[in-house]
């Protein structure tokens, strides 16, 4: 291995997704000596096999759906089908100006790029194409890939991941999709919106169940009026081929069949044989552990992204790589909380929180502390207009701040950008009611479900 010492980066970063390029470009911009280093394409999941190529699917489906009943308008349209080719072009399109923009931005900060498998080969180096890259600082943030079961072998011809369902040349008839969360309820909207037949199986009681109880009672309701089926509360057991599909069987004998199963569980960090363990950094279950700084037990590494035991998006990844960044730079950084983060999930209806479930604040405040309030958009202008249903569901400390917003209805994710300074800046309702939100907007309904909760509602019930 050639030790190229002439040359010692402030921070070599190992990685160049969401959290590993949101740290090179701010390191540069404070004045580090950035070197990042990437196998693949810098941009990561995120940008390659995750979220926006999944909302480019999604939008497609939402296209579909509006050409379909676009009668309920007044607009005569006529829906003719799915040019897969075509959707995959525009996605592809989408990614490839996001791409070319991410790589002009590295090169305009002066960043050291280096393409290649990068291992860490000493607390202050990592070795790539035969050169040690020396630094005084370390970035860990290799990512995650898609996960399965024990015994469930995903081969990508019938059984698929993700990331294969991405560049599927075709809608398939039926699918079963493993898995009820983020990406399982994602992909069953899409492919709903295509005109596939699709059933999910969660094992926990709900869909999307990291979220309040009422947004996933929500999304069941509205998946049922789709005609989205899933099976809830009984876990897998297996799965096999059939002569023109797969079959699962579930723990409780339970059988579904489908052309395809999209393997859906959720994503693992990428982390093994890269030199880590033998670094002397503390791991767990392949998820590399930090503090609140995102520092390892190693002083000269930090770990950033889906590679740490944080929530799995690409905001976060950001955010960790920017703390990391000005850390190092020696700006005084504050230890990021997670509560206070937006959470999207991009289905039809969208379902977006940011702060506490009801059942989390009762569990920390007490159940008659904990007040919680639902806005239905049935009483929003715009909403109607969109004709989307759901709800804005408010949970507050008695007397107190608002500790959680809950959303479900759709374009929702665009409403979580003033529920998130809501929570983050610990307002009262009435602080909340006393703004004046712009009408017809279903912006509204998040200010008047803040009016209910301060005790004088406008267009709602008492």
């Amino acid at each position: 291995m050639a030790n190229d010492a002439s040359t010692v980066f402030d921070l070599v970063i190992l990685g160049g997704g969401s959290g590993g390029y949101a740290a090179a470009l701010r390191g540069a911009q404070l004045g580090l000596d950035v070197a990042l280093i990437e196998k693949d394409k810098v941009g990561g999941t995120c940008l390659h096999r995750g979220c926006i190529p999944t909302k480019a699917l999604l939008h497609a489906g939402e296209v579909a759906d509006q050409a379909r009943e676009s009668e309920q308008f007044g607009v005569k349209t006529t829906f003719e089908g799915i040019d897969v080719p075509a959707v995959h072009k525009y996605k592809d399109e989408v990614v490839s100006g996001l791409y070319k923009g991410l790589q002009g931005l590295i090169a305009s900060r002066k960043v050291t790029y280096i393409e290649g498998e990068g291992r860490l080969s000493s607390p202050t180096s990592v070795d790539v194409n035969g050169q040690r890259i020396q630094g005084r600082h370390v970035l860990l943030a290799t990512g995650s890939v898609p996960k399965s079961l024990p015994g469930l072998e995903i081969d990508g011809n019938r059984i698929i991941s993700s990331d294969h369902a991405l560049v599927l040349d075709r809608v398939p008839q039926s699918a079963i999709i493993l898995g009820g969360g983020v990406i399982g309820v994602e992909f069953a909207s899409a492919w709903k919106s295509f005109g596939a037949d699709v059933t999910v199986i969660e094992g926990l009681k709900h869909l999307v169940p990291v979220e309040d109880e009422n947004s996933s009672k929500l999304l069941e309701r509205a998946f049922r009026k789709r005609g989205i089926k899933f099976n809830l509360g009984t876990f897998f057991q297996k799965a096999e081929y059939t002569e023109t599909g797969v079959k699962v069987t579930l723990a409780d004998g339970k059988e579904f069949e489908a052309e395809v199963l999209l393997v859906a569980v959720g994503r693992g960090p990428v982390s093994q044989g890269l030199g880590y363990e033998e670094a002397g950094v503390a791991m767990d279950r392949g998820y590399v552990l930090v503090d609140e700084y995102m520092r390892t037990n190693v002083p000269t590494i930090s770990a950033v992204g889906d590679l740490v035991p944080t929530l799995q998006l690409a905001h976060v990844g950001f955010a960790e790589g920017i703390l990391v960044a000005e850390r190092l730079a020696g700006l005084k950084v504050v230890p990021i909380d997670y509560d206070g983060v937006p959470r999207v999930t991009y289905c039809h209806p969208e379902v977006a929180s940011v702060g506490i479930t009801e059942a989390k604040a009762k569990e920390i405040y007490g159940a008659d502390k904990v007040v919680a309030l639902k806005y239905n958009l049935a009483g929003n202008g715009k909403s109607k207009i969109l004709k989307t249903a759901g709800e804005i569901k408010l949970v507050q400390v008695k007397d107190g701040a608002v500790v959680g917003v809950h959303m479900v209805g759709d374009r929702m994710g665009e409403q979580v950008g003033e529920a998130q300074l809501i929570y983050n800046w610990e307002a009262l309702p009435a602080e909340v009611a006393q703004l004046i939100h712009a009408h017809p907007t279903q912006n509204e309904a998040l200010g008047e479900a803040h009016l209910a909760l301060a005790g004088k509602p406008l267009h709602s019930h008492d």
